[in-house]
């Protein structure tokens, strides 16, 4: 049995206009191929599918038969070929993005503002996580792109390299006799330490400074956000890590202050994070060449 698409779609147009010449004209094609692919039609069949009269073609009862299931075929094929257009011209769509709250409010909110701006028809789906929640989250299929803390090393994935974050430690009025001093990390570790969950990027990079310098960092208090480092600080509950850009309001209104450290703290830097040699979709695309 003949299984192919062409033969089908020149039957659909010689039945749809009851002419062979139409159906040849629509195809661009010419009236003897026409005739032969309806000819290969039949013969794969072993039935007639046409009457040929002074118009042009009619169908035979099972030419009528035929007819019903190609015409929703063609129908649905149609249907798709517009929708793949949609979703090339971003009309309509999806745009799934992993990440951690504190990324998505102080970093990815303004690209998903003037995103959402530019293309209303696609719908966002935000998934939070911690970063291995995040890279679970996009080898499982949930998620198009993560936004994450690098380095990322693991080679199913490729991270584009879009920001750079300066983490810092801060204290609130509780502390105000520290503003004034440079601590040593010695000096900073006699003070109550709040970091962020033990599974987080920015507790194993700091983790993971103080151990290269021979000390290890134990918080009184871990928390699992960075409001709550932010509200934390503020009440005086002890000294927060926490990214210097995320706290630039309280920095500037001074219901917080940096504490001086005598050693730099390097800066962290965020990427975005994609499956590699996998094809992204339309909106993924458009967002990371927003991004960048």
């Amino acid at each position: 049995m003949i299984n192919n698409y062409e033969l089908y779609k020149v039957f659909y147009w010689a039945a749809k206009t009851g002419s062979l010449t139409q159906a040849a004209k629509t195809l661009y094609l010419t009236q003897p191929s026409v005739s032969h692919a309806i000819k290969q039609l039949e013969d794969s069949f072993g039935l007639i599918l046409f009457y040929r009269n002074s118009k042009g073609v009619e169908l035979t009862q099972e030419g009528a038969v035929l007819y019903s299931y190609i015409e929703k075929s063609q129908i649905l094929i149609s249907l798709a070929e517009e929708k793949m257009a949609a979703l090339k011209n971003l009309d309509n769509g999806e745009l799934r993005i992993g990440g951690s709250d504190s990324l998505f409010k102080h970093y990815v909110l303004p690209y998903l503002e003037d995103f959402h701006e530019k293309h209303p028809g696609i719908k966002l789906h935000l998934n939070h996580g911690t970063t291995p929640e995040v890279i679970s989250f996009l080898k499982e299929g949930r998620i198009d792109l993560g936004v994450v803390r690098m380095p990322i090393v693991d080679s199913q994935l490729e991270v584009r390299e879009s920001f750079q974050l300066q983490d810092c430690f801060v204290a609130g009025a509780r502390y105000a006799e520290l503003k004034d001093m440079v601590l040593s990390l010695e000096m900073l570790l006699k003070y109550p330490i709040i970091l962020f969950s033990r599974n987080s990027r920015a507790r194993m990079a700091i983790t993971e400074i103080f151990q290269s310098y021979g000390y290890t960092i134990k918080p009184e208090i871990e928390v699992g956000s960075v409001d709550l480092l932010i509200e934390f600080a503020r009440r005086g509950l002890g000294i927060s890590y926490v990214t210097r850009e995320f706290v630039s309001k309280e920095l500037e209104e001074g219901s917080l202050f940096e504490i001086q450290l005598d050693v730099p703290l390097p800066p962290s830097h965020v990427g975005i994070m994609t499956m590699r040699n996998m094809p992204l979709t339309s909106a993924a695309s458009r967002f990371i060449e927003l991004v960048r």
